[in-house]
């Protein structure tokens, strides 16, 4: 805990928060009012926890982006994962998808249906009900970030070397540096700097933020989840654009290298190859997903089980698009807290502990500030 607590020390927040707002005075100055979104949903949930939102000048806005797994994982795909289970495949999934909405249920819903869902602490969860159960297909629901790839693909790995002929997956990566190209290439999204995620930055690297520092010139700061990472990522970006610079600061060295993760970066390049996918509430982006390759076609469940993810439908007064693309804060849908909360939601932004939603009701909506 004394780790820990040395990147929550008041008397240091403080004399960043001053740095802060003296930097931020000076922009303002200059009649500037700086947008930095934060990409993860851990750092989503971290500021609004942490009440940072309320310390800022008013010259520096934070909106949150498409950070959450869980969220840009679309309908047509918990479609798909239904059908799979109704048609008495046993899915694995993680706790998180159960509540997501689909076009017109959700897999907890299936589930109490009577259908075979099971949730799984750990991908190798599939593994272990594939080895007890040899004369039912399990389905495991591949979704996430470059974070969480590599540990999906080791259940691969040990399938393949067991032998398992009844395993297989339904995939729905999403590969980060594309959306964020997405989003500086949208003129109705204003993106002054990045504070980058920090778990996929593990694996990924800094050195992959470095085309939006050359190209878009815009500010590229990695942290941490901790209060002091977080303050100390945006004086980092607003020392960054008061001098006029576009650069890429790792602040998260303690995790964080330049290459990545070479061991997770390999295993992905042996088993997947980029696909273009549907990010919920964006739509198709171009190469920004990892599909597996044709050699390993057998442990796809969409051909091996003549399965095609269409495009699912969505509640449309659910304003969770808007929110991922950092346009509107959650406050702002009209559904938020009344008919949408975390017991009832609508949209998938509410549903997952990551989502922004979710972080406005449970730390800002109760203190009814936006």
């Amino acid at each position: 805990m004394r780790y820990i607590e040395g990147f929550r020390n008041p008397e240091v927040a403080g004399a960043i928060r001053r740095r802060i707002d003296d930097l931020a005075a000076g922009l303002a100055g200059e009649g500037r009012v700086v947008n930095v979104m934060e990409v993860c949903g851990s750092h989503t949930m971290a500021i609004a926890r942490y009440g940072i939102r309320d310390i800022l000048p008013p010259g520096l806005s934070l909106i949150s982006g498409p950070g959450c797994p869980v969220c840009v994982t679309p309908s047509g795909y918990i479609d798909a994962a239904m059908t799979l289970a109704e048609r008495g495949a046993m899915v694995v999934t993680f706790g998180d998808m159960l509540p997501v909405p689909g076009s017109s249920a959700t897999l907890a819903e299936c589930r109490a249906r009577g259908a075979a869902v099971e949730v799984g602490y750990s991908p190798m969860c599939a593994v272990d009900l594939a080895r007890a159960h040899p004369d039912r297909e399990v389905v495991f629901l591949a979704i996430g970030f470059e974070t969480t790839i590599a540990p999906v693909l080791c259940l691969l790995e040990e399938a393949q070397r067991r032998g398992l002929k009844n395993l297989s997956l339904l995939t729905a990566f999403k590969l980060v540096p594309p959306a964020l190209h997405a989003l500086l290439g949208d003129p109705s999204v204003r993106i002054d700097a990045f504070l980058c995620p920090a778990h996929v930055s593990a694996i990924i690297g800094a050195e992959a933020y470095r085309p939006f520092a050359g190209r878009y010139r815009v500010p590229c700061v990695i942290a941490g989840f901790e209060p002091l990472d977080i303050l100390y990522g945006l004086q980092g970006i607003l020392e960054q654009i008061g001098r006029g610079e576009a650069r890429v600061d790792n602040e998260y060295a303690r995790v964080v290298t330049p290459e990545g993760n070479r061991t997770a970066q390999a295993l992905m390049r042996k088993y997947l190859q980029p696909v273009d996918a549907v990010w919920r509430g964006i739509g198709v982006i171009p190469v920004s997903g990892l599909g597996l390759r044709e050699e390993y076609a057998v442990y796809d469940a969409g051909p091996r089980f003549g399965l095609r993810i269409e495009a699912g439908s969505e509640n449309p007064a659910c304003s969770c698009g808007e929110v991922l693309k950092g346009k509107i804060r959650p406050p702002d849908c009209p559904l938020f807290g009344t008919a949408c909360t975390p017991d009832h939601a609508v949209g998938p932004c509410m549903v997952s502990s990551e989502g922004t939603c979710s972080a406005y009701f449970k730390y800002v909506s109760v203190k009814g500030k936006a």
